[in-house]
């Protein structure tokens, strides 16, 4: 079953770029932000990465619908990565766009989160 989070600001032209749904599939918790990721709506993304307190999970994040993505964004997915690894778990990237993709190349989280050209790539590895 998915579950959907938007965001509201009080900054008019904010309102609802980032939607965030959630949903297991084959036993993964499968992240799904669509829009623009930045530092007025990272929080329902960040809160949807959480593993639970003392398990470990495996997560992945389709980033496919987003369309834009700021140093938050890279910062919530490396907490992120470091939290599933302190738990044993895991956490993928799948099926980023070519805007996000090239951002997170620059940066070097590719090297250091496992990113995937698509989801069944990511749900399979």
């Amino acid at each position: 079953m998915a579950e959907e989070a938007g965001t509201r600001s009080e900054q008019p032209g904010y309102y609802d770029r980032l939607q965030v749904s959630t949903e297991t599939i084959d036993g993964v918790h499968v992240v799904t932000p669509a829009g623009e990721i930045d530092h007025h709506n990272v929080q329902p993304l960040s809160d949807a990465l959480q593993p639970p307190q003392g398990r470990a999970i495996r997560t992945v994040v389709d980033l496919r619908r987003v369309t834009f993505m700021d140093s938050t964004g890279i910062n919530t997915l490396l907490a992120a990565h470091q939290s599933h690894r302190a738990s044993g778990g895991s956490l993928h990237i799948a099926a980023p766009s070519s805007v996000v993709i090239r951002l997170l190349s620059l940066v070097g989280i590719d090297q250091v989160i496992p990113c995937h050209d698509s989801l069944d790539s990511a749900l399979g590895a």
